[in-house]
């Protein structure tokens, strides 16, 4: 087992594409994602896991069941498992953000360059990892 460490604010805030799978475990992903100007994730459901959210530059807001929470550089988000959820670029500037997913939801090394990549694409994680 090799483990992984990175500078996660610097990647962070280096990615440019709306969605970058970082590592792959069993139990969890790491995940960046850059979200445009007036652009969202969209709204999601994850019944499996909890998904932990940070932002690591731009301003935006988080939809939990129904509540909105404003979201700026250095706060965290968790979303419960089966909670409805949503985050959305309120600011003029790219929307950086790294989550982690508990169980892992992509394929390993996926990238999605914009979100319209990220919608045409229907993979879900196949139990490849990144060890």
């Amino acid at each position: 087992m090799k483990g992984f460490i990175v500078d996660i604010e610097k990647l962070t805030e280096g990615n440019g594409d709306f969605r970058r799978v970082l590592y792959t475990g069993n139990n969890l992903q790491l995940v960046l994602m850059a979200i445009e100007p007036g652009g969202e994730i969209g709204v999601e459901v994850h019944d499996d896991g909890d998904q932990f959210f940070r932002v690591e530059s731009g301003l935006g807001e988080i939809l939990i069941d129904g509540v909105v929470s404003q979201v700026k550089a250095g706060m965290a988000m968790i979303v419960p498992a089966g909670a409805r959820h949503n985050v959305r670029n309120t600011g003029v500037e790219p929307l950086k953000v790294y989550t982690v997913y508990g169980p892992p939801a992509h394929h390993h090394e996926t990238v999605h360059v914009t979100k319209a990549d990220a919608d045409a694409s229907h993979e879900h994680f196949d139990g490849v990892t990144s060890e």
